[in-house]
């Protein structure tokens, strides 16, 4: 069977050919022994393979698969005239790093707005804006996306609710464009009294079902939209896609995760017009990273639309591998579900932002369509329902749990009852390490610390109990750094140098298998990646040094040289 056959096969989803992946994997060795010469030999450097044996000194690839892992001395059977030799003088070569979730289009998107990360006032989005809106034209949406209220150096001056200041400010230096500045979570949105107008939102403005619309004391909207309270805005926007800036977005966000080391990319939702036109940019060769997506729409649509897009066969380079919805929202924004009220907002638990009910629609489809599901769930109500309503459609169609390996995204906070029950139902947790670090200084502010101790980010409780922990930055929502992440995984270690409950830290070589064939496990391409092994992909993350041997502290301050994707360069540190 041709490899690009067999790929489609292998890289849908549960459906895995076992005796398929073997053959392949013995006729790719067979290739390579026949040319006598690779595409690529990497060699003079410390390689982890997370495979048997744990370490090599060279990896030769072939046809974009991995053909020797082995010693420097046999390496040299493997170069030809044609064969691409980087010596690694040292440097360490670790199995292509994998964002286990991520926002792909999301990523390049957030870098055509206004950058709000980087704002440490409220006075500092206003001036971002004015400067904006002098440049724009009247009835011009200024669109921007990242501030965070709590990593502010102080509450704005004047009236706030919820931290927040009013929309006033924002309002005066905009008077003829709609704003939308979108919160760094995705959860919460600022908007001014343009925006507001447009979108028909006053006093008399019903909270939308899973979302609020944030009030002063005489009731009037602060600008502030909680979760489904965005979509009024988005309603008023009225754009439709646009092709042309999501390809744009697209070539930004395959930019962005080379030159951080990511070789695959688990995107975390995309909608059907967005997943059209990836099926397009991998038909036309133009996706570097490869990418595993999640569809998210509403039910209707997906049943619409799924029988269309799956009829394209996965590749090597683009699989439409799960279901995407969220139960919640985000701590930040207190729109995490709870099972008991929010320490600093006592009136209220959070939201459940999708009823059961279509959950428990799109879990008919996922079996319909052999797709794995994956639920946001924040908020320790929230990953109780998830877990009760997985435990319940197994327990229906008495299937043993890893069989399906459905995931929950994010898994942030647990109640201790909870923790077991991932690794009994065969639960994927998605987690990112990096969000610990940064949510960390007010966690224990929003649950309290008694809460936050027992099960915020308690990565190595479930370990312990035998779940299976994959890794990422959410990007957007953080920067997409792989060893920034592997390094708050390690230590959980936040910017004011204390540590944020150590005794959940993963080991060096724990982290590492997150990042990689955790991650490849929790999309069920662990047969093609995820280690360094014959036969498997010949994607491979250089680092400037070995990541299990250095202090976890420094972790985050390796260079990525080389980034190497089916045995091709595609990106070489310092050529930025």
């Amino acid at each position: 069977m041709p490899a690009a056959a067999l790929d489609r096969q292998i890289l849908r989803g549960p459906g895995i050919s076992l005796l398929a992946t073997v053959l392949l994997l013995g006729c790719a060795a067979q290739e390579g022994a026949d040319t006598g010469a690779a595409d690529l030999v990497v060699r003079g450097g410390n390689v982890i393979t997370l495979a048997d044996p744990p370490r090599a000194e060279a990896v030769a690839v072939l046809g974009g698969e991995i053909v020797f892992v082995g010693s420097d001395a046999d390496a040299a059977d493997w170069v030809g005239e044609g064969t691409e030799v980087i010596d690694l003088a040292g440097a360490t070569v670790v199995p292509g790093l994998i964002e286990g979730h991520g926002h792909y289009l999301g990523t390049g998107e957030e870098m055509l707005q206004l950058d709000l990360a980087s704002a440490r006032r409220w006075s500092d989005i206003v001036a971002k804006v004015e400067e904006a809106a002098a440049a724009a034209t009247p009835g011009e949406w200024i669109l921007g996306r990242g501030w965070h209220q709590e990593k502010w150096d102080a509450v704005p001056e004047g009236p706030v609710v919820e931290g927040v200041p009013l929309h006033a400010s924002l309002s005066a230096v905009s008077p003829e464009n709609p704003v939308l500045l979108t919160h760094a979570s995705g959860h919460a949105a600022f908007v001014n009294a343009r925006a507001l107008d447009l979108a028909g939102i006053d006093a008399s403005t019903p909270d939308p079902e899973g979302g609020t619309i944030v009030r002063d004391a005489s009731g009037a909207a602060t600008g502030l939209l909680r979760e489904t309270a965005q979509g009024l805005v988005a309603a008023a926007r009225g754009s439709g896609f646009d092709e042309a800036r999501a390809r744009e977005a697209a070539r930004l966000a395959a930019e962005e995760a080379l030159r951080h080391g990511i070789t695959s990319f688990q995107d975390a939702g995309s909608s059907v017009d967005e997943i059209r036109l990836l099926q397009k940019l991998d038909a036309e060769g133009a996706l570097p990273v490869r990418l595993w997506v999640m569809i998210r729409a509403d039910n209707d649509t997906m049943t619409r639309s799924l029988p269309e897009l799956l009829a394209v066969p996965a590749s090597e380079t683009l699989v439409l591998g799960g279901i995407k919805k969220s139960l919640d929202g985000a701590l930040g924004s207190h729109g995490a579900w709870l099972l008991e009220p929010y320490s600093d907002l006592p009136s209220t638990s959070g939201l459940n932002t999708v009823p059961l009910s279509e959950v428990e629609g799109a879990a008919e489809l996922a079996r319909e369509h052999d797709l794995q599901l994956c639920i946001h769930a924040i908020g320790d109500r929230a990953n109780r329902e998830v877990l009760d309503l997985f435990e319940a459609q197994f327990a229906a169609e008495g299937e043993l749990p890893s069989q399906r390996r459905w995931r929950i995204e994010h898994a942030q906070h647990l109640h201790p009852d909870d923790i077991p029950r991932f690794a009994e139902l065969g639960v994927v947790a998605s987690m990112q390490g990096v969000h610990c670090t940064s949510d960390g200084p007010w966690v224990p502010q929003r649950i309290g610390d008694e809460r936050a101790e027992q099960g915020a980010y308690v990565w190595r409780k479930l370990i312990d109990s035998g779940a299976r922990v994959s890794n990422g930055t959410d990007v957007p929502v953080e920067e997409i750094d792989p060893l920034a992440s592997l390094d708050a995984s390690m230590t959980r270690e936040m910017p004011s140098g204390e540590i944020f409950y150590g005794d959940q830290v993963m080991t060096p070589e724990e982290a590492l298998r997150s990042y990689t064939l955790e991650a490849a496990y929790a999309a069920f391409q662990e047969d093609r990646k995820g280690s360094i092994e014959v036969g498997k992909l010949g994607d491979l993350t250089v680092v400037s040094a070995d990541p299990l041997a250095v202090a976890p502290a420094t972790v985050s301050d390796l260079e990525v040289l080389y980034t190497i994707v089916g045995g091709e360069v595609a990106y070489r540190g310092g050529e930025e």
